[in-house]
């Protein structure tokens, strides 16, 4: 996978099943938004396939808050209910259930005294909460998720991840996430999918917590 010229990541292999949570960590600019990118479609790869069921259900896509211009003309509201556009396209109107939904997105995100609010209204954390509601308002089976927690305090940031664990333990939905919080990655799942050097690889948590234990007593013996 590359840009122009540049490849960002080789020799990509990776097969994940539904239902599944699995966290995407490594170092800034390894390619973790590179590779969710080309899963979701939005790059092609110079070589290879990659297979999704996104034909028959769209994901669910919460891509860095950075990406959303503060001036920007909608409501937090109006945010939200883009989620729902798979299902309504673009001229019909949410129905009293689908109304509901965002209702109960809103109010599970603590956005509902912040729902008429435009996007430069909002304090960083509540654009990325508002993101957050888009993407789980959408239905999706599958749910994309780059660095959704970054500018979240740590109370929300643990609801959120909470959340993202009932999905797949409760309604078998798939949760991709960049995440950069390397221990927390690994208390999210059992397997996580470390990204460094255009390297991509699966490995267990226990595995990566192992090699971290290991990594600080050779440090500490050169010290």
């Amino acid at each position: 996978m590359a840009y122009g010229r540049q490849e960002v990541l080789h020799d990509v292999c990776l097969e994940i099943r539904a239902g599944t949570l699995l966290p995407f960590i490594g170092p800034n600019g390894a390619g973790k938004t590179t590779l969710l990118r080309a899963i979701l479609g939005l790059l092609k790869p110079r070589c290879g396939v990659i297979r999704t069921p996104f034909h028959r259900s769209p994901p669910g896509y919460v891509p860095q808050q950075q990406s959303i211009d503060p001036l920007y003309p909608v409501s937090t509201r109006q945010i939200v209910e883009m989620g729902l556009f798979p299902q309504l396209g673009w001229w019909r109107r949410p129905n009293g259930a689908q109304r509901k939904m965002v209702d109960e997105a809103l109010e599970r995100f603590g956005l509902a005294g912040h729902a008429a609010k435009t996007v430069g209204e909002l304090s960083g954390g509540m654009r990325q909460k508002a993101l957050l509601a888009r993407a789980l308002v959408s239905g999706a089976e599958v749910f994309i998720m780059d660095e959704p927690t970054s500018e979240l305090d740590e109370q929300s940031e643990k609801e959120v991840l909470e959340h993202f664990t009932r999905l797949c333990s409760e309604q078998g939905k798939t949760v991709l996430i960049a995440h950069h919080g390397i221990h927390d990655a690994g208390a999210l799942a059992a397997q996580v999918c470390l990204v460094n050097h255009g390297r991509v690889r699966l490995v267990s948590a226990d595995r990566m917590r192992a090699d971290m234990a290991d990594s600080k007593l050779e440090r500490t013996a050169l010290l």
